[in-house]
């Protein structure tokens, strides 16, 4: 199998200094032999060019017309951009990302509806900081009963927010449960990729939890 390598830098800077692509060349070429990619392509990614990918329609038209799979080092951080989503399922080719080998079109379109959620919560978050920034911290009223209860439930709020939450109650939600143990979807959930809201693998406890949101 041939694959076509795309690199992805998000400045100009970046770009010419190579910060951050040695990094992604590495992580391909200890995933596959160098000698499998046909070629490599780098995007330089600026603020206002997120929308506009040249070089990535360039990447997926030479997959397309050689059958090539197109790698690229990182899933994560590029799923969050809808017009990576949108350029890789509307062409079809085949892919793979060594940060998560076992990603199915599935999986992508989740993380990239989620994204787009998550980007607007953040956005509405930072808003409302920045509404409650005249506030003094520290006062004899931060540490009422209310106050804590107050942070009780912000505590709770991130936990429901948080991204990888969001993501595998999203995959949860497209699976027949009942024929499930515990267990089976613990292992369903590592396998495909996800993980907890502090970054580590699924257990049981874990799952529980999920359910309890989904309930």
């Amino acid at each position: 199998m041939k694959y076509v390598a795309y690199y992805r830098v998000s400045t100009k800077r970046q770009g010419e200094s190579q910060l951050g692509l040695k990094a992604q060349k590495h992580a391909v070429e200890r995933f596959i032999s160098p000698e499998m990619i046909d070629k490599e392509f780098t995007e330089v990614e600026t603020g206002t060019s997120k929308r506009y990918r040249p070089i990535l329609n360039e990447a997926i038209e030479l997959c397309k017309n050689t059958g090539a799979t197109l790698i690229i080092a990182k899933l994560d951080r590029l799923a969050r951009n809808v017009a990576f989503v949108s350029s890789l399922m509307d062409s079809q080719v085949k892919f793979k990302a060594v940060d998560m080998p076992e990603a199915n079109e599935l999986t992508i379109h989740i993380m990239s509806a989620i994204a787009q959620h998550e980007a607007k919560a953040i956005s509405k978050r930072v808003k409302e900081g920045l509404a409650q920034s005249t506030k003094k911290l520290g006062t004899p009223a931060n540490l009422t009963e209310e106050a804590r209860l107050r942070g009780l439930e912000s505590i709770k709020h991130k936990a429901k927010t948080n991204l990888n939450n969001r993501r595998a109650l999203a995959y949860i939600k497209t699976k027949n449960r009942k024929k499930l143990t515990l267990r089976e979807i613990a292992e369903d959930l590592n396998s495909n990729g996800f993980k907890t809201s502090t970054g580590k693998d699924f257990g049981t406890t874990q799952v529980i939890r999920l359910l309890k949101k989904i309930a």
